[in-house]
This record gives C-alpha cells, sequence and structure tokens, in this order.
C-alpha cells in the first residue's frame, strides 16, 4: 500500500496561503473574545478577512488564484445534511485504480492527475425544466486528490452528494417512435467504421434502450456494399432492437440523388400505411427525446402536405444554399408530400435540375428535395427551431453549455466539424428523464454542470448572462461576428484563455449494474482554451471529475 498523495482543492494551495488563513481565524478568535456578543463583530470579520486575502495576494501563483477567489465568499456552505434527502444508493469512494488507469491511458494523462468523484441525487418534481438551475451546496467540499497511478489507496468516506431537483420527463425506454420512418443513405464504410458507425446513437433512438424496438423504422440505404455486407447490416441492426430496411444505393447517382431518392423509397416501403411522417437524415442525425420530437410533430396535420425543418443556424449558409430544411437537422414529410415527391422524383432529378441545385459547391440534396416540392405544389417550409444542424467549427461548447433542450443534433463525428459524444450524453437521461440531458446546475461555488457535456469553474465568479451562447465556436467559409445571431441571438465573449473558465468535458458514460450512471470529465491541463491572459496555464496537473448519478426511485423500468 502506497502513501497517500497529496490533496489539493482544484490545485494547489501554498503554505502561505494556509499560514494566511489560519492568521485569520486567530484575528477573529481574538476579535471574538474582546467583543464578545457585539452586534458589530460579524462585519468586522468579514472586513479582517478581506484585507487578510488583499494582504497575501501577491504571495500566491497565478493558478492558485482558483481557490483563493473563494475566501470571502459570503454565499452559504453545504445545505445541511438534516435538510437533504438520504441517498438512494450505497456511496463508495475507494479509488478504483484498475479503472484510473485505464482512463489515464485511454486519455492520455500524466500519471500523476487530478481526481474527484461525486455523488449526484436525483429529485424528479412537478417543476418546468430551467435553462439554470441554482443548487444550494457546494461541488467542491472535499478535496481534489494527487492520484499517482503506480500507487495503491484507501477509501474515504464520501461526502454527502449534490441534490439536484429535475423534472418528471418521460424517460427514453417508454419513447413510441411508431408514427415515423427515418430514411439514410451512407456509405458501407462509414456504416462499419468505429469511428463513424452510427449504430451505438441509433440503438438510443429507435430502441428502448433494452434491445427492443420503439416502433421506428429505419429505412438505410448503403453505398458499395455487397449482398453479403447488407445482410451483415441488417444483422448488427436487428442484434440491438433496431427495425430495419437494408438496401443498396444506385452507384451510378450521385450523392444529391441518393439523398432524394431516400424519399420515393420510404413512400413505396410497405410499413408507409402506418406512418405519419416520413424523415430524411444524415448518418450522423441525432435525435435526444422521441417524446419532444412526437409532441412538436403532433401539432402539425399529418394529413396535409407539409415541409417541415430548419435552416442552417449559419446565414452564410442560408444565403449561399438558400431558405430551405437543411438534411442532417432532420426534414419531416407527411405522407401527402412524400407522395407528391414520389410522382415527381424522375423529374426532380433530371441533369438540369441536378445543375440548378449546384450552389458552388456541388449538387445539393437539400436544395433538389427543396426545388422539387417548391415547383410541383405551393407547400413551403414549416419551420421547427428546436431542430439544429450545428454548421459549427471549433470548440462546441458555447452551444452544448446554453441550457437550451435540443430536438436534434448534427455534425458532431469531427473531419471539419466537432467532435461531440450523444451516445453518451444522453445516458443519464434512463435515471432523470429525457429533460435532463445537457441541463445545467449552479453550485455555490461557481460550478456549473451541463449535464453530459462538461463541468466548468469560473474562478472570478460569473458575473455574465449565462442564458447566452458563448461564442466559443465560429463560422466557414465567412465568418462575420454575427454569422449565428438569427437564429442563436448575438453571443457574449468566449471565456477562452481569459483565466476566468476552466472545464472538464465529458468523454464517457456508463449505466451501472445498480441503476446509477457514472460521467467520467477530463480536463488536460494543456488545454489551449484554459490560460491565464499572460498565457500561463490555469491547471498544472491534468485532472478527472466522476459523477454518478443516483435516480430517487422512480428511474426506468
Amino acid at each position: 500500500m502506497g502513501a497517500p498523495g497529496p490533496r489539493h482543492r482544484c490545485l494547489s494551495i501554498r503554505n502561505t496561503f494556509i499560514r494566511a488563513v489560519i492568521l485569520t481565524f486567530v484575528m477573529m478568535s481574538v476579535v471574538g473574545f474582546f467583543l464578545q456578543f457585539d452586534l458589530e463583530v460579524s462585519s468586522s470579520i468579514v472586513r479582517t478577512a478581506a484585507s487578510a486575502k488583499e494582504a497575501i495576494s501577491q504571495q500566491i501563483p497565478m493558478a492558485s488564484e482558483l481557490i483563493s477567489s473563494w475566501v470571502d465568499k459570503t454565499i452559504p456552505l453545504t445545505t445541511e445534511t438534516s435538510m437533504l434527502p438520504r441517498p438512494s444508493r450505497n456511496m463508495a469512494c475507494d479509488y478504483d485504480m484498475e479503472k484510473l488507469r485505464r482512463w489515464q491511458k485511454q486519455y492520455g494523462l500524466e500519471e500523476t492527475f487530478e481526481y474527484i468523484k461525486r455523488y449526484v441525487q436525483v429529485t424528479r418534481q412537478s417543476i418546468p425544466r430551467k435553462s439554470v438551475t441554482h443548487i444550494n451546496q457546494h461541488f467542491l467540499v472535499d478535496e481534489f486528490r494527487v492520484m499517482d497511478v503506480n500507487l495503491e489507496y484507501a477509501p474515504e468516506p464520501c461526502p454527502e452528494p449534490l441534490v439536484v431537483p429535475v423534472s418528471k420527463s418521460p424517460f427514453p425506454s417508454s419513447a413510441n417512435a411508431s408514427d415515423f420512418m427515418f430514411g439514410v443513405s451512407t456509405t458501407y464504410q462509414r456504416f462499419i467504421e468505429p469511428r463513424t458507425s452510427p449504430i451505438n446513437e441509433w440503438s438510443y433512438w429507435l430502441t428502448d434502450g433494452h434491445g427492443i424496438s420503439n416502433g421506428g423504422k429505419l429505412l438505410l440505404k448503403l453505398l458499395n456494399a455487397t449482398e453479403d455486407q447488407l445482410q451483415e447490416a441488417r444483422k448488427k441492426l436487428s442484434d440491438v432492437g433496431i427495425d430495419a430496411s437494408v438496401h443498396s444505393s444506385d452507384p451510378a447517382d450521385i450523392m444529391a440523388v441518393r439523398y432524394l431518392s431516400l424519399v420515393p423509397a420510404m413512400h413505396n416501403h410497405p410499413a408507409r400505411d402506418s406512418k405519419k411522417w416520413l424523415v430524411v437524415c444524415d448518418d450522423d442525425t441525432f435525435f435526444l427525446s422521441l417524446h419532444a420530437l412526437s409532441d412538436k410533430l403532433a401539432e402539425h396535420d399529418h394529413t396535409r402536405p407539409l415541409y417541415i425543418g430548419v435552416l442552417s443556424e449559419d446565414v452564410n449558409n442560408v444565403q449561399r444554399h438558400g431558405s430551405q430544411a437543411f438534411g442532417g437537422a432532420g426534414v419531416f414529410l407527411s405522407v401527402p408530400m412524400a407522395r407528391l415527391i414520389a410522382e415527381r422524383y424522375d423529374s426532380c432529378r433530371t441533369e438540369q435540375k441536378i445543375n440548378e441545385a449546384n450552389s458552388g459547391w456541388g449538387p445539393q440534396g437539400d436544395i433538389l428535395l427543396r426545388k422539387c416540392i417548391y415547383e410541383n405544389s405551393e407547400v413551403r417550409l414549416t419551420l421547427l427551431n428546436d431542430l439544429w444542424q450545428l454548421d459549427i467549427l471549433g470548440d462546441p461548447s458555447g452551444f452544448y453549455e446554453s441550457g437550451l433542450r435540443p430536438l436534434s443534433l448534427h455534425h458532431y463525428r469531427g473531419g471539419i466539424w466537432h467532435i461531440a459524444h450523444p451516445w453518451h450524453y444522453t445516458k443519464v437521461a434512463r435515471i432523470c428523464g429525457e429533460d435532463c440531458t445537457l441541463q445545467r446546475f449552479q453550485t455555490a461555488d461557481n460550478f456549473v454542470i451541463s449535464n453530459g457535456f462538461s463541468v466548468a469553474f469560473y474562478p472570478r465568479g460569473i458575473d455574465f448572462n449565462l442564458n447566452q451562447v458563448e461564442a466559443t465556436f465560429g463560422a466557414a467559409p465567412d465568418d462575420k461576428g454575427w454569422n449565428f445571431d438569427f437564429s442563436m441571438g448575438p453571443r457574449r465573449p468566449s471565456l477562452h484563455k481569459t483565466g476566468r473558465k476552466i472545464s472538464w468535458d465529458l468523454q464517457e458514460a456508463t449505466v451501472n449494474d445498480d441503476g446509477t450512471v457514472s460521467q467520467v470529465y477530463v480536463l488536460k491541463h494543456d488545454d489551449w482554451r484554459w490560460k491565464n491572459p499572460d498565457g500561463t496555464p490555469m491547471a498544472s496537473r491534468d485532472g478527472v471529475v466522476e459523477l454518478v448519478w443516483m435516480p430517487d426511485g422512480e428511474e426506468e423500468g
């Protein structure tokens, strides 16, 4: 058994700071002794503490300002433990070194890194979902511990869990997607390659999470697939509970035509008779809440020809490609609308129409679909603004930390676009409901948990509007600075390289055997975003935050 590692509060605290704090308490004791019950004692203590902080400020390294900024806070400490509900599961704050060593290798951490494990108790209540829910508890009531993967550590008592109220939103397992058929065209290679395979994501919104279809139908067209490979794809989808029809694409068709061909393929499918909506989407389209999606579509009359979707968030792309539904966010066609497209299909894919659909970036399937509708009917696009195309570049945290409740996500597999892990983000919905995915919880010590995406700390406080999207990402290729204003509103300035924010970003989540959900958030100390204005890093070590979410007894079956 190795010796315990040194303890840290987020980052190293120097002895000068500790001595100053001790001196402060000695001074407070002296004041209390002489003034006893004087009503001015409390204000004197506050002034004394502030003076002590100012006196040592020049001796503390920049990194330690993350901690020193807490000294004279007047916010309350963790709620009295007698007021907190009892944890619904046994809590264990042991150090699973096998697991920590796996994370160290998997995420490229140094052999010595900071680690903390925090339990979160969910309480489902009859309340609306809030953009930010304020928690009258501290996130950091225990200390980060510096872990050396070459050592072993004894278990320790767990602090009281954070208690977070969430709305009684439905669980993913109870979703009924029987009104929908989804059409996707992709290549066999993208389907089978682990980095780009959509099977895990599809299993979230096309099954109950336990290997049984939720009624949604998938029509998948694969390019460059043999008959054996088509059969293999059918088996992979069936094994996870996805009800899918898998066919080969015509290799003579260009991408835009393969995209348009999904509409007559769905309309002519035998399962269409039981569907209300035929949905064209991409292999990296992700639907976070089938309940909310169904409720939104139920507001529209599916017996009439309807074309429902959303514009790109980037005004440049709307100007370049046109006012139309952008397919990565999902395009919803009523059956009567799909019937018209199927009837006009041959005339909508002529060489002339393909040339007219070339926006300068090659022929676009979204343009081909829009032209087929607009030139053959009086139907125009109906906007559903909770769908998101996500034509964004760079750090996507401003979007995912905004407190929004998106119906769809797109472009999350990297390349020129951003990287995100929605299959992991949504696992927590299985114990707290679909609404709590990406819901924000702000603690009394300036941590904000964007549930499933990040744990962010604001060492100088939160003195800005959290309801505005942070401008962490840009547009392509022409970033005017206001490209996203019409869809997101004017964004507040990015906190990159300001020393005012640091975050641990989610890398994986696991549904445990006891019904809890574990989330692993990782910080790299050399992350380009988390620098002080002088360029020095805010953190001296890599770090891991493990959150374990506990249900309140009303988790999904």
